[in-house]
């Protein structure tokens, strides 16, 4: 059985300012970001085939990462675009762990709202075994928060 977390998400901004931001690598700096972490864009390529490769570092020194003493370090590729309306990645963790080792499907998912903005589905297929589900919505719920408050802000 899959594990997977899916979300929905109301932005009250068009939809192509939303893939915009899903495609643009500073605002995947900004908005991609739990709480008490801080990100950096090593690498990104936004088109079909494209990859990517993204580090999150805890704040706290002594929390535990999944590829490094305190850090998370992802890499991934773009599988599917499809302009102002679906984003489709295929990421893993740089990991040794193997509870936390595993490729994942994320998909953000546009659709236009009935006040002018977007409807956003994000579902995270194949979360490892080592991931809390809960902690992985958590993380979706922040992240997502930020998207619309940087899009919204435009």
């Amino acid at each position: 059985m899959s594990r997977t977390t899916r979300l929905t998400r109301h932005i009250a901004a068009p939809r192509a300012a939303v893939y915009r931001a899903l495609l643009d690598r500073d605002a995947v700096r900004r908005w991609m970001v739990p709480d008490g972490m801080t990100s950096e864009v090593h690498s990104f390529d936004p088109r079909v085939g494209g990859g990517f490769r993204i580090s999150l570092t805890y704040d706290a020194p002594d929390a535990a990462g999944k590829s490094a003493a305190n850090t998370d370090t992802h890499r991934g590729t773009f599988t599917e675009l499809i302009a102002d309306e679906k984003v489709v990645q295929v990421i893993a963790f740089e990991t040794d762990d193997p509870t936390m080792a595993g490729e994942m499907t994320v998909t953000y998912s546009l659709s236009d709202s009935a006040d002018g903005g977007t409807e956003l589905v994000g579902l995270h297929e194949n979360v490892p075994v080592g991931v809390s589900l809960a902690d992985n919505e958590l993380g979706w719920r922040i992240s997502l928060d930020r998207l619309a408050a940087l899009v919204e802000a435009t």
